[in-house]
């Protein structure tokens, strides 16, 4: 804990004396620095202006020492050092010059501080320039020396002098005041004055104008004379003598030039007299001029000669107007007038370039070359030569056989195009189509880019071979016809038809099937097979041909159906079938197969039924339940007895009892019911039928058990058949019971 009491206290003496005594380090904040311009930011020119710049700073000490400093555009114009809070700095008497963005800053113990808003300040008014010549008489080329000042204005000029309202003079000045030297060449009296321009970026201000001074200027006595000979009737050939000189010069030859000059051409020069000899010639310039430079004083002396033309510029043609390659032609030089005072015709002779041919008649016969060339010719009398303008030959390409085409493909029943192009041949061409003799139209090339392009409709194949095409491009070479035209005419697509193989009525599984497809048209045909309820192709096949099929190798029950097929070629256009019915038959071992498996079915359920049939009828004749009951209803005790075919009674109706009597056991049904019994049981089996009937008999009364079994009886009850003999049946019937109480035999 010491430890870190120490290094606190030694850090904070380092940092707030890194000598010796802590409080020695003054402690100080800007609160506020502005800068204000009085009496306003917008005043006239003369306006006394001061800038007030005042920091309001809090500090550990009085008596701080701060560093001002005023900057305009940026540029430092004050520095002050004080302790005070505000400084003044006067600009006195303001000028347009003093305009400008201010701004104040201040350091304080060399620590800058933030700057002060900027504030601008607008001084609007110039004054009037002023301007002073030291001459106001002078002579041709004489220098005056004009001064324009601008009283009372500082910063960066230009100054300007007028000449009436041009500007003749320009001058960028630090100061208010501008010299220039002026010198006038021509004699009369001229008015000047000036203006000068404040900069003050990125503005300028302009001030008014000066004071006019006028100057007034004197003719030197200095005379040019220009002479020609012959001056008037002059012809091409004539030779001109021409003389210029200076009369009265009074000035060193040192700063005199004499020119002789003809249009733009200066022919001659010299200090006092110039002189010339030449040919006139009638397209050279009419004017001559006698020019004197002294300084800048100029003096000219001019003079106009009509030169009369020999014979005119001659003129070269050619004929015929249009020629072709390695065709005669015909160039003519010709002039069309000449002066018939001065020459004769004959004196005229006539020169071809290329080659040098020269005739006195101007008429020159040659084959064209093969190529462009450039000809002219030269018209040649008394020493004058004059050249014709040049003429350009272009012999012209005949132009080659035509080829005729179809563009695209041609479809029997469709607009088809017909191309017509030679593969040379100079334009304009002109392409006619012909339909066997006749003409069908006719097409003119004019531009490299076109093509004669013929739209016809064909609607018999045959007439596609009829159309031929004529290629011309002069009137004297007309027989070029191409070839018939050889192209492939496209049938449309008709009458689709399927076909199946094998026919369609005799078609069983396993077999292979096929699908024929023959439509009448050009091929390339492509053919598609549907199957009705399937919205996509079974197969597609492009042929050569015009007709297709589709195979399928093993039919089976799901191939049965309604089938049809569709084509087209590149006429574009889809026929369709009519639609096959197919019906996939079972093949007869399946057949056989089938019907053996039913028959033995059916002769299983046969026997099954007549086995049934028996068992049940078996049961009904060799069993039957016989329930026996005591004579006294107080006994719950049944016998029963059961028959067979075994019994001895099986086949007795009657029963013999201890009387003698013979009772039948049986019940007799009606007639008609045994009528009706019997024609059923007829249709299932011969054998009679047997009803049955329940015997009660009594039994004897055993005297162990006493008299509460005496009412227990054990009887037997035996059948026989209805219609076979009666055996005799005794059976022990005891006394006591007369059977009165035995029931009535019920069906």
């Amino acid at each position: 804990m010491g430890l870190l009491i120490l290094l606190t206290s030694t850090l904070l003496c380092s940092y707030f004396h890194p000598g010796t005594v802590v409080d020695a380090q003054r402690l100080f904040t800007l609160r506020e620095i502005t800068l204000t311009i009085e009496p306003s930011n917008d005043v006239t020119r003369g306006t006394n202006v001061t800038l007030r710049c005042k920091a309001s700073v809090s500090s550990s000490e009085p008596g701080l020492r701060r560093e001002y400093t005023i900057y305009k555009d940026n540029n430092l114009i004050y520095n002050k050092t004080s302790i005070l809070e505000e400084i003044l700095y006067p600009l006195g008497e303001a000028r347009v010059a003093n305009s400008g963005k201010y701004r104040c800053e201040i350091n304080i113990d060399n620590k800058p501080q933030k700057p002060s808003q900027a504030m601008k300040l607008t001084v609007s008014g110039l004054s009037k320039p002023q301007l002073h010549l030291n001459k106001f008489e002078v002579k041709e080329g004489e220098e005056v020396t004009a001064t324009c000042t601008a009283p009372g204005e500082t910063g960066s000029f230009y100054f300007y002098i007028y000449e009436d309202s041009n500007e003749i003079k320009e001058k960028q000045v630090s100061s208010n005041q501008a010299e220039f030297k002026l010198r006038f060449s021509s004699v009369n009296t001229r008015r000047i004055h000036c203006t000068y321009t404040i900069l003050i970026p990125p503005d300028s201000v302009k001030s008014e104008e000066s004071n006019n001074v006028n100057v007034s200027v004197e003719e030197l006595p200095i005379t040019i004379h220009l002479d020609i000979n012959p001056e008037n009737d002059v012809y091409e050939g004539d030779q001109l003598n021409i003389l210029c000189k200076v009369i009265n010069s009074e000035h060193s030859h040192e700063s005199v030039r004499l020119l002789l000059i003809q249009g733009t051409q200066i022919l001659r020069s010299g200090v006092t007299n110039v002189s010339h000899s030449m040919v006139a010639q009638a397209n050279d310039p009419e004017e001559f001029e006698c020019k004197l430079e002294m300084g800048n004083v100029v003096k000219t002396a001019t003079k106009r000669i009509s030169v009369i033309e020999l014979f005119s510029v001659p003129t070269l043609t050619m004929s015929p107007a249009e020629v072709f390659q390695e065709e005669d032609m015909t160039l003519t030089c010709k002039t069309e007038h000449y002066a018939s005072e001065r020459i004769r015709k004959d004196e005229l002779i006539y020169t071809l370039d290329p080659p040098q041919t020269r005739d006195r008649k101007g008429v020159f016969s040659r084959k064209s070359l093969s190529f462009e060339s450039i000809y002219t010719c030269v018209a040649e009398a008394r020493g004058i030569r004059k050249r014709s303008k040049t003429l350009t030959v272009r012999p012209k390409v005949l132009v080659s056989r035509p080829k005729i085409s179809v563009v695209g493909r041609a479809v029997l029943g469709q607009p088809v195009k017909i191309l017509c192009q030679s593969d040379s041949g100079s334009l304009p061409i002109n392409y006619t189509l012909f339909k066997g003799p006749s003409e069908v139209r006719t097409i003119s090339i004019k531009l490299r880019f076109q093509q004669a392009l013929f739209e016809v409709n064909i609607t018999e194949p045959e007439d596609i071979k009829k159309y031929i095409c004529n290629a011309s491009n002069s009137h004297r070479h007309n027989h070029n016809h191409s070839e018939e035209l050889n192209a492939t005419l496209i049938v449309p697509p008709s009458h689709a038809v399927l076909m199946v193989v094998p026919d369609f009525r005799e078609i069983y599984e396993g077999q292979h099937l096929y699908l024929l497809c023959r439509v009448d048209g050009t091929p390339p045909v492509t053919f598609k097979w549907y199957h009705v309820g399937n919205n996509l192709p079974l197969y597609t096949n492009t042929s050569n041909e015009d007709n297709s099929r589709y195979e399928v190798p093993s039919v089976s029950k799901e191939h049965s159906g309604r089938y049809y097929c569709e084509a087209f070629n590149h006429a574009n256009k889809v026929v369709r079938s009519e639609q096959v019915t197919i019906t996939v038959q079972m093949v007869l071992w399946k057949k056989a197969l089938i019907g053996g498996f039913c028959l033995l079915a059916v002769s299983v359920l046969v026997v099954v039924c007549v086995l049934c049939f028996r068992s049940k009828r078996g049961k009904r004749d060799g069993a039957a339940e016989l329930s026996v009951k005591p004579s006294s209803p107080k006994s719950d005790d049944s016998l029963t007895v059961t028959l067979t075919h075994d019994t001895e009674v099986y086949n007795a109706d009657k029963v013999i009892m201890d009387s003698g009597a013979a009772v039948s056991v049986w019940t007799k049904r009606p007639p008609e019911e045994d009528v009706a019994i019997d024609e059923e049981s007829s249709m299932v089996t011969k054998e009679p039928d047997v009803e049955y009937t329940e015997v009660v008999h009594p039994r004897p009364v055993d005297p162990a058990r006493g008299a509460a079994d005496y009412h227990d009886y054990h009887g037997s009850v035996e059948y026989a058949e209805l219609n076979g003999e009666q055996p005799e049946i005794s059976h022990y019937h005891p006394e006591v019971n007369n059977f009165q109480d035995l029931p009535m035999p019920v069906d």
